[in-house]
C-alpha cells in the first residue's frame, strides 16, 4: 500500500489528485470546528456523553464529533447519502429516471442534479429537527424566530456544502467524495477510540448494573477485555482484507473465428465475482436508513417514560438486540439490493456471446445469465452475511457487557468502511497508474 503511494507521488497527475483530495479533506475537517450562533455546544456534548451507545453516538462518529459540537457540518454527509439512496430507488420505480440513467453521461449529469436538489430539501428537513434537539435540551441560547432561521439554514447550508466537497474529490481528487469523507470522519474518531481502551486498562471503565446504576469495571477485567478488543480488531482487518480479495472466478471459453488469414479467440479466461463487490456501501446504506426514526424523534417532545412511543424509539437504541438484527438484516438486504443496480448479467452474457465467449456447459444467451445471476446470489450472500457478523458482533458485546464497551460499539461498522476505503482508493490508484504507464499495441 504504502509503495503504490510512494509510486503514484512521482505522477504528476496523481500528485495534483492525492494534494487535491487531502485539501478537500482538510477543508472539511475546518468545517466541523466552526461554531453556529446561538448554540451552546458545551450543553450537548454533556447530553451526548450521557448518551453512550445510542444511535446519536453513532451520528457523532460519521460526522468526526460535528454533530456533538452542533458545529457547522453537523449534519455531515448523512443527507447526500440517504438522497443517493432515494434516487437509486426512484431510477427503479419510476420509468423516466431509469431511461435517464440509461443515457449515458448526459443522463447521470441530470440525476445527479435531481440528487443536490434532494439533499438541499433533506438537509433542510433534518436541520430542523436537529433544531428541534438542541431546543428540546436548552442547547439553543435564543429561541427567536430569527435565531431559529439563522440555525436551521446553516446546518442545511453545511450539508449542501459538504455533498459540494464530496462531488468535487469525484471529479478531481482520488477515491469516492462519500467513502473519503466518512473515512476522514472515522479516523478523526481514533484518539476517542484509545480513551476508551485506556479508561478499561486504567480500571476507570464503567458498565450499567440490573438496578440501572453506574458500576465500575475492575482493573484485571478491564485489561483483558483491551486486549480482546485489540486481538478482535487486528482479526477483523485481516479477515476484511482476505474477503475484499477473495473471488468466484468462472471459466470463460471464447471461440476461435478466422478473418481473413488470422485466427482470433480460442483462448481460456474467467469472470471473477468478488465476494465482497458491493464494498462498504450496504454499511452505509443500512446505517442511514436506521436512523430514520431517531431524526423524527428530533421532531418531537422527549416522550413519556413508559409510553408506546418511548418503547418504540427504544427498539432503535443502539444497546437493544432488535437494533442489532435490524442491522444485521438491511446490510444484507443492501448488499442485494447494490448488486442488482450494479451488476446485470443479462448484459454481461450478451457481452460475452457478441465476443464469441461461452461458459463450459452452458448454453449461451439467457441460460448464461441466469447461471451467473444464480453463482452472484450465492458469492452476495456470502459476502452480506461477512459484513453483517462484522458490523453486529460489536453491537452485541456491547449488549452483553451493559455498556462497558458503549466506546467501541460501532467499532465494526468503522473498521468495515476504513478497510473499504482504503483498499478501493488503492486499487485506484493502481489502475490510474497502469493506464498511464501503458504504451499500447503500437509502441
Amino acid at each position: 500500500m504504502f509503495e503504490t503511494i510512494k509510486n503514484a507521488w512521482k505522477v504528476a497527475d496523481l500528485k495534483k489528485k492525492l494534494l487535491f483530495t487531502l485539501f478537500i479533506i482538510v477543508l472539511y475537517r475546518v468545517g466541523t470546528a466552526i461554531p453556529i450562533p446561538y448554540v451552546d455546544s458545551n450543553m450537548l456534548s454533556l447530553y451526548m456523553s450521557a448518551t453512550g451507545g445510542s444511535i446519536f453516538q453513532y451520528l457523532n462518529l460519521i460526522t468526526g464529533n460535528a454533530f456533538a459540537n452542533a458545529t457547522l457540518f453537523a449534519l455531515g454527509i448523512n443527507p447526500y447519502i440517504t438522497a443517493s439512496i432515494v434516487m437509486q430507488l426512484l431510477c427503479i420505480a419510476i420509468p423516466y429516471l431509469e431511461r435517464l440513467s440509461k443515457e449515458g453521461e448526459e443522463g447521470k449529469k441530470k440525476i445527479n442534479q435531481i440528487t443536490r436538489y434532494v439533499t438541499v430539501a433533506l438537509g433542510l428537513i433534518t436541520a430542523f429537527g436537529y433544531y428541534q434537539l438542541l431546543k428540546a435540551n436548552s442547547v439553543i441560547v435564543d429561541t427567536s424566530v430569527f435565531a431559529a432561521f439563522v440555525i436551521i439554514l446553516s446546518y442545511c447550508a453545511g450539508s449542501s456544502l459538504v455533498m459540494w466537497l464530496a462531488e468535487k474529490i469525484n471529479e478531481d481528487g482520488i477515491g469516492n467524495g462519500i467513502s473519503m469523507i466518512l473515512f476522514a470522519n472515522i479516523i478523526s474518531r481514533l484518539p476517542a477510540g484509545v480513551s476508551t481502551l485506556w479508561t478499561l486498562v486504567t480500571g476507570q471503565g464503567t458498565y450499567l448494573k440490573a438496578d440501572d446504576t453506574t458500576g465500575t469495571i475492575p482493573m484485571w477485567l478491564g485489561i483483558i477485555l483491551a486486549v480482546v478488543i485489540v486481538v478482535f480488531a487486528i482479526a477483523m482487518v485481516a479477515f476484511i482484507v482476505w474477503m475484499t480479495h477473495s473471488e468466484r472466478r468462472i471459466p470463460v471459453q471464447y471461440a476461435k473465428k478466422v478473418v481473413g488469414r488470422k485466427v482470433y479467440g480460442g483462448q481460456s479466461s474467467n469472470l471473477p465475482i468478488k465476494v465482497n463487490m458491493t464494498g462498504v456501501m450496504p454499511i452505509i446504506f443500512a446505517n442511514s436508513i436506521i436512523t430514520i426514526p431517531q431524526t423524527i424523534a428530533m421532531f418531537l417532545p422527549t416522550p413519556a417514560e413508559g409510553s408506546f412511543w418511548a418503547g418504540f424509539l427504544g427498539l432503535f437504541a443502539a444497546d437493544s438486540v432488535f437494533y442489532a438484527i435490524l442491522t444485521f438484516v438491511l446490510i444484507v438486504a443492501f448488499a442485494y439490493f447494490y448488486i442488482s443496480i450494479s451488476f446485470n448479467p443479462v448484459e454481461v452474457s450478451n457481452n460475452m456471446k457478441a465476443n464469441g465467449g461461452f461458459i463450459p456447459g452452458i448454453r449461451p444467451g439467457r441460460p448464461t445469465a441466469e447461471f451467473i445471476t444464480k453463482i452472484l446470489s450465492r458469492v452476495t450472500f456470502i459476502g452480506a452475511l461477512c459484513l453483517g457478523i462484522i458490523a453486529v458482533v460489536p453491537l452485541l458485546a456491547n449488549i452483553v457487557t451493559r455498556g462497558a464497551m458503549s466506546g467501541l460499539a460501532f467499532g465494526g461498522s468503522s473498521v468495515i468502511i476504513l478497510c473499504g476505503v482504503i483498499l478501493e482508493t488503492i486499487r485506484e490508484i493502481e489502475a490510474q497508474m497502469t493506464m498511464r504507464h501503458y504504451k499500447g499495441f503500437l509502441e
